[in-house]
């Protein structure tokens, strides 16, 4: 990823809309930031969500607070926990994701 034409800036994400998306449980919700063709996002799962799809779009991946599950398309599935990351490509593996307790995330894709 070339990162160009992003002046210096700073992101007070409370004051950044929320977008709200619906799981096959659960919901997200998602603050949003786009600099040119990278997008940033604080998302925060509710308790019991569960993603309505597998996702091939390429993310870099931080947990800040709780835990939840990633599961891979082929059947691995990976616990992550704040402070926990992981980096996937584009069309890379199909991958989805879920909490029990609810879980808060920065994401760039």
């Amino acid at each position: 990823m070339k990162m160009a034409g992003i002046p210096f800036g700073t992101t007070g994400w409370d004051d950044v809309p929320v977008t709200l998306h619906k799981g096959e449980t659960g919901q997200a919700r998602w603050r949003t930031r786009q600099f040119g063709e990278i997008r940033v996002r604080m998302v925060e799962y509710s308790p019991g969500y569960l993603a309505d799809h597998w996702c091939s779009k390429g993310h870099i991946l931080l947990v800040l607070e709780g835990s939840m599950l990633t599961e891979l398309k082929d059947g691995r599935v990976f616990e992550m926990k704040a402070g926990d990351s992981y980096q996937v490509a584009d069309n890379a593996e199909p991958h989805r994701s879920s909490t029990a307790g609810g879980v808060k995330l920065f994401i760039v894709d």
